[in-house]
């Protein structure tokens, strides 16, 4: 496995076998959502370029904020808007863009798998762990071929162009039970991601209908299937309730204390015998930490496959013993909550973005000779919207907000929180452009394989021997469309 040793790290370099001694100590980052990116930012604004270099490892370009995706999904916000590209956000600091496959922190290296060409190593000396997660799915029947998640902002958009694609080919369709398939939209999961996901989803439907003169608000079905006894676990159980009171209001229909058994085709089983036909299914269904830190890493992980921590968000043994020059938070690792004896801090960007400023901050502290902090923080709250100017809020233990004005607090405290000058201006030039000028509904379902018509219009090549008499055919063709043939 080629190795890469130098400064300022390059694959090409690496894959040539250059072996420079490094000048300056390493820290590589892995992961380039909330927590990589805000520590890497940091970390850059407190040391200097001859103190550390700073390595990134990331598969995509760019972050996710991934408490907009919902809104990304319903066309509220370009996807564009809802991700930071590394490039342009980390100044100064060394991109990779591959996936993390192996961590042997015994010997301080991390094997990379770029999406083009071999798989290489990068040495470091310290490793930031800020992996992330990933969905967390069943052995359900049906559910690879037929689901889709809402992770990441190519989902929300699939999402998107998917629920508009079905209402473009159900308006022209009259088999009442295809009909009937193509409206169905089924969510599986009713934490904040599911609620979020299937609000913002049915309010820009049944908008779009007004544009559709043979589909009704009423012909669009909204199923949402959880397994607890309740939705929005994350706030109170009364506005819990009124939160489903309200979208059971607009026609959304949910099946709690339920489990999805099966969705081979798209025929949907539920574990209480419920059966139906959707065409869309998304699962919401909860999240795990990324799977290669425990199947392909020596760090040591709890049962779930979090990377254990101290309150320093420095890495520890089981028996509470620091694992030198490893760090890690967000939603990978099992952060104590001080604030809360016996509890871990929630996996969400409230608390990653200020996880990551306080790993940063340790890291300087430690290299300085100092004791580095515990992290602490009181959470100010949660927020989640429910459609275009309906939302629910819990703020500072006492504030509770319904409709308007929590709708209004998760934007405002959202688009804080987006990292960047850049794409905060952009997300409130597009909220006041769908403000003024309505939704965009039209659906771009072909940006996912845009190939296929092209695919399909070309003729497959024919066999060597029939070449000569091709040929002939096309001549005789060109001239029976009146264009000369040229002697041969």
């Amino acid at each position: 496995m080629p190795q890469n040793d130098l400064t300022s790290v390059t694959p090409a370099q690496d894959a040539a076998g250059s072996h420079r001694t490094r000048k300056v100590p390493r820290i590589v980052v892995l992961g380039g959502g909330s927590v990589g990116l805000y520590v890497a930012r940091r970390l850059r604004k407190k040391l200097r370029k001859a103190d550390a270099a700073i390595v990134v490892v990331d598969p995509r370009p760019y972050m996710t904020y991934a408490p907009f995706l919902p809104e990304a999904g319903a066309g509220s916000i370009d996807g564009r808007d809802v991700v930071a590209p590394h490039r342009w956000a980390l100044k100064g600091v060394d991109v990779l863009q591959g996936k993390v496959v192996a961590i042997d922190h015994a010997s301080k290296r991390v094997t990379i798998e770029p999406e083009a060409g071999d798989a290489y190593d990068v040495t470091y000396d310290e490793l930031v762990v800020g992996l992330g997660s990933v969905s967390r799915t069943l052995p359900i029947p049906g559910l690879a071929e037929t689901a889709i998640g809402f992770k990441n902002v190519e989902e929300a958009i699939a999402v998107r162009n998917h629920v508009l694609n079905r209402m473009d080919v159900a308006s022209s369709t009259w088999d009442a039970d295809l009909r009937r398939r193509m409206l169905t939209f089924t969510f599986i999961g009713g934490g904040f991601a599911g609620v979020e996901a299937i609000a913002e989803i049915e309010d820009m439907a049944r908008y779009a209908t007004r544009n559709y003169a043979t589909i009704d608000p009423e012909d669009l079905r909204f199923v949402m299937i959880e397994g607890s006894g309740r939705i929005l676990p994350e706030v109170s159980e009364p506005m819990g309730l009124w939160a489903m009171e309200e979208m059971k209001k607009r026609g959304i229909e949910f099946h709690l204390n339920t489990f999805l058994s099966s969705c081979v085709d798209g025929h949907v089983t539920t574990s209480t015998g419920v059966e139906f036909e959707s065409d869309t299914i998304v699962w919401t269904a909860g999240v795990k930490a990324n799977p290669v830190l425990k199947e392909a890493s020596d760090l040591p992980v709890d049962k779930l496959g979090r990377v254990i921590v101290l309150p320093t968000l420095e890495v520890a043994d089981e028996d509470g013993n620091v694992v030198a020059d490893a760090w890690a938070a967000g939603d990978c690792a099992a952060v104590p909550d001080v604030l809360n004896p016996g509890k871990f801090c929630p996996p969400n960007a409230q608390h990653a973005i200020r996880e990551a400023k306080q790993l940063a901050d340790n890291i300087v502290t430690k290299r300085a000779g100092h004791v580095p902090h515990e992290y602490k923080h009181k959470s100010v709250g949660v927020v989640a919207s429910l459609g275009l100017y309906k939302g629910v809020a819990e703020l500072f233990g006492f504030l509770k907000l319904r409709g308007f004005l929590a709708w209004a607090a998760h934007r405002s405290y959202h688009v804080l929180a987006m990292p960047t000058g850049n794409r905060k201006i952009r997300i409130i030039i597009g909220w006041l452009g769908q403000f003024i000028m309505g939704r965009e509904i039209v659906s771009l379902g072909s940006v996912h394989d845009p190939r296929d018509e092209f695919r399909k219009a070309a003729v497959p090549p024919a066999p060597l021997g029939a070449k000569i008499e091709q040929k002939a055919e096309s001549s005789a063709e060109t001239a029976a469309e009146g264009h000369p043939v040229e002697a041969q």
